[in-house]
């Protein structure tokens, strides 16, 4: 099983509660004060590990970088395949809400709606709808 890992530069906690507003199931959040031993340095208030458990689109996991360790997600996408193009539609709005459009949502010949988009946090996703074929 292949699970996607996001990391964050100090908004993880924002990040994942967003994600379970748009995609449901249970969040998890551990932070960096529940290292055992002593407190890790840059990680103060931040997130050590994030997991969004979800009915219908699977895990996602993330974390915030300490201090002054880069562009975390710089050359990522995640991808979401719905049922429905209405769906597809529907977590794009949603996700996209104060992102930048990489690729404005609409039919394409694989797909009957395709968009891309950098989120708010960071984070590049794919939404795609089956085939117009596929929708009967």
């Amino acid at each position: 099983m292949i699970l996607p890992y996001l990391h964050f530069q100090g908004d993880c906690r924002e990040a994942m509660t967003l994600y379970q507003q748009v995609f449901g199931g249970e969040l998890q959040l551990m932070g960096y004060d529940a290292f055992p031993g002593e407190a890790l340095e840059g990680g103060e208030g931040r997130v050590m590990h994030g997991r969004l458990v979800t009915k219908d689109h699977g895990i996602l996991m993330g974390s915030d970088f300490r201090d002054g360790m880069g562009d975390p997600q710089k050359a990522v996408s995640i991808t979401v395949a719905t049922e429905t193009e209405a769906e597809a539609r529907r977590l794009y709005d949603a996700l996209g809400d104060g992102g930048d459009v990489i690729m404005p949502y609409a039919a394409t010949f694989f797909s009957a709606g395709f968009g891309m988009m950098r989120d708010r946090f960071g984070t590049h996703w794919m939404l795609m709808a089956p085939p117009e074929a596929a929708q009967g």
